[in-house]
């Protein structure tokens, strides 16, 4: 058989080398580019000597897009095996072979190595269906929308904090960035302007635009009564502050805002459920507490084919959400962070779905129970902990198409009320608890543990010096 090491490059070309079974190269590294001569010569070089029918495997990084267009070619020709490896994998083998060096040249060497190295560790690449690949992207996609749309609130809520010295947020509007709150900070955000025209005319213009019904009558007054606050402090008029240049900025803000914000709403509307409709009818995954359409999206897209997993041990591995280990003789630390396997976004909505799982399911309430009130672990550690056991659920409701069941933890089936009932009666960790365990309290442990064991070396330190001088 042959083992070739695909280096792929982004713009310029990529670089492969042709190794044996026994790892003796046939070959020098060579250039090739994505175009289907170039693909069906690099098959052709390897299988010089051995036969048209002998076995070829192919191994690549995740380089950007880059290998979509190759694995699509190499994966559809008869007798070739496409792997794509773990970039970190990639990186601490190099290190071993070239610690001072790094060049594509290398890196297709390394790549051939791994296959005499850990074989155990590659898992055949299984492309999935074209559907599957655009809902995976129109999850990317969605998600940093609403991370764009979450940055443009943040950016305008730190100016009313210091326009408005924190008091915006005091008045009764109903939301943060309701209709009447960004038409109020698209006219009335000057607060001289605001004086000037008084809470009558302000009132009556509001009442023009049909958005009285959405909001207490009375906030015009507070705006008032607010602005004259804010004069007091940076005077009238204002030597230090353009007030008309800030409400023409926020103005520019929420029209980029409302922007993103219909973006997010049609892709979510018309293209991630849609697809994922279509690709999951049974909508099996969203009997789960916690997992909605736009969370079952994103763990539908990144598992993909369930079946490639052979159990949950693997399938844990893969997702991330598995704390680093580090353990020599009778000694095992305990604690660590969880390691950088595993794609973000499904690690993202995994955690944010075991947060409100465990607080509707038995198992997963005892689950963070255990973790919070008998391993000392503070929220963060043990929600993650959750997440690990909701996904082993998640793959398990895509393996046998079945939904899921709300039991107790003795197994037997309970409906959405009594689950909710054990979880409050049995799981609801003390407030004493979250306080002893959150990560100011530990690590003024930590810095006490510390100044005691510096406390108790000093002694011995003096005591030997004294020795020496004698």
């Amino acid at each position: 058989m042959r083992i070739i090491g695909l280096d792929l490059a982004i713009t310029g070309p990529h670089k492969a080398i042709v190794m044996d079974e026994t790892g003796r190269y046939v070959g020098p590294v060579f250039k090739l580019r994505t175009w289907p001569t170039e693909l069906a010569g690099l098959l052709e070089q390897a299988r010089q000597a051995t036969g048209p029918d002998e076995p070829v495997v192919v191994i690549m990084e995740p380089t950007g897009h880059a290998w979509l267009p190759v694995a699509s070619y190499l994966g559809r020709q008869a007798g070739v095996t496409v792997y794509l490896v773990n970039t970190q994998q990639v990186a601490d083998l190099r290190r071993y072979y070239q610690k001072h060096a790094k060049s594509d040249r290398i890196d297709s060497r390394v790549l051939t190595k791994i296959w005499l190295v850990s074989p155990e560790k590659l898992h055949r690449l299984a492309l999935p269906p074209g559907a599957m690949l655009s809902l995976k992207q129109a999850c990317k996609h969605l998600d940093y929308l609403t991370g764009q749309v979450t940055a443009l609130q943040n950016q305008v809520t730190a100016l009313d904090r210091t326009i408005w010295l924190g008091g915006w947020a005091g008045l009764v509007f109903k939301q943060a960035f309701s209709p009447t709150a960004r038409w109020a900070r698209t006219h009335y955000y000057d607060p001289s302007l605001v004086l000037q025209t008084g809470a009558q005319a302000i009132e009556q213009h509001w009442h023009q635009t049909g958005l009285a019904q959405t909001e207490p009558s009375q906030w015009p007054t507070f705006l008032v009564n607010l602005a004259q606050q804010v004069i007091a402090i940076y005077g009238d008029p204002a030597p230090y502050v353009d007030f008309a240049a800030w409400q023409a900025e926020v103005g520019l803000k929420l029209e980029a805002l409302a922007f993103l914000e219909a973006q997010r709403d049609q892709l979510r509307l018309q293209v991630v459920r849609p697809l994922y409709r279509r690709l999951h009818p049974s909508r099996q995954l969203e009997t789960l507490r916690g997992v909605g359409q736009d969370s079952a999206a994103v763990l539908l897209s990144f598992v993909g084919d369930p079946q490639r997993f052979a159990s949950q041990r693997p399938f844990r591995g893969w997702s991330g959400l598995v704390p680093r280990s580090a353990q020599s003789g009778q000694s095992e630390s305990k604690g660590l962070r969880i390691s950088q396997a595993g794609p973000n976004l499904l690690k993202k909505f995994a955690f944010l779905d075991a947060n409100v799982a465990r607080l509707w399911d038995p198992q997963l309430a005892k689950i963070y129970y255990d973790q919070m009130v008998y391993k000392g672990r503070h929220h963060t550690q043990a929600v993650c902990a959750v997440a690990t056991h909701l996904l082993d659920r998640v793959l398990v409701i895509l393996k046998h198409q079945r939904p899921y069941q709300l039991r107790d933890v003795d197994g037997s089936p309970v409906s959405q009320a009594q689950a909710r009932q054990i979880v409050i009666e049995r799981y609801t960790v003390p407030d004493e608890v979250r306080q002893r365990n959150n990560r100011r309290t530990r690590q003024a442990r930590a810095d006490k543990r510390a100044e005691q064991k510096l406390a108790r070396r000093q002694p011995k330190q003096g005591k030997s010096a004294s020795l020496v001088r004698g």
